[in-house]
């Protein structure tokens, strides 16, 4: 069974494929070719509440880089096409808490299959 990987901000852009690219500050043993099943939420869940899949996904690369390497192209890969550079960085950063110069995992996956929750 595929591990779950959390898209509580862009939950919207998951739904509807706009989001082929994410970061994040782990998962860093994902290798190409890796099946992960995109959910709402992962973790801080209230008692009572289910994980809510969206769909799997499927890991096309891999690879660690700076914050700040971040382009126009790859907002739009993000699933915000109307940020700069800058405003997804900063928006990045609040959320995670770490620095422009801080290296993450970009992450960029296929759409592999719908699910239902």
């Amino acid at each position: 069974m595929p591990r779950n990987m959390s898209f509580s901000i862009t939950t919207n852009q998951v739904r509807n494929q706009t989001k082929t690219v994410t970061r994040r500050l782990g998962w860093w043993k994902l290798k190409p070719g890796d099946v992960v099943c995109a959910v709402e939420k992962g973790m801080g869940l209230k008692k009572g509440e289910k994980v809510k899949h969206i769909c799997q996904l499927r890991i096309i690369s891999v690879r660690k880089e700076p914050l700040f390497r971040v382009t126009d192209l790859e907002c739009i890969k993000e699933g915000f096409p109307k940020l700069t550079p800058v405003e997804f960085m900063r928006m990045f950063k609040a959320s995670h808490r770490c620095e422009f110069h801080t290296v993450v995992n970009r992450i960029e996956f296929e759409y592999v299959s719908s699910t239902s929750s």
